[in-house]
């Protein structure tokens, strides 16, 4: 659990326990994970507790949102030195069949040059297929 506060202590995130509990359990999965997802690993813990913890570590660049077409917000880790900015940003991985939403840092999204004028605030590339999970 030390290096879980360090942690939250580099993002300037002061680490109490709900904090480390959530930071330990997105460091463990595989796949993005929703505030209902959240809810149900921690049943004892109040909703908005969850919700303010995600939007904390948002905020502070340790957690980036993905939209997946469902409808459900779901959170990942960043990347060590991620900034959250449009160049940062990555593709994401739907699967059709088990719903799971996947981080593919290695396949940045492409900067766009947009006209004169405009101004990028987000970016997201989302790919929809099966899993290796799912494949097999």
């Amino acid at each position: 659990m030390k290096k879980v506060e360090e942690k939250l202590e580099q993002k300037e995130i002061r680490p109490t326990a709900m904090r480390m509990l959530v930071l330990e359990t997105l460091r463990n999965q595989k796949a993005a994970i929703s505030l209902q997802d959240l809810e149900i690993e921690f049943e004892k813990a109040d909703r908005i507790t969850l919700y303010r913890t995600l939007k904390t570590f948002q905020e502070k660049g340790l957690i980036h949102s993905i939209a997946d077409g469902t409808g459900i917000t779901k959170y990942a880790l960043c990347e060590e030195g991620c900034k959250c900015a449009p160049e940062d940003m990555h593709v994401h991985f739907f699967c059709n069949r088990c719903e799971d939403t996947f981080c593919l840092p290695k396949f940045k999204i492409p900067k766009v040059s947009l006209p004169k004028g405009f101004v990028t605030l987000e970016t997201n590339l989302l790919v929809k297929g099966t899993c290796a999970n799912c494949t097999h």
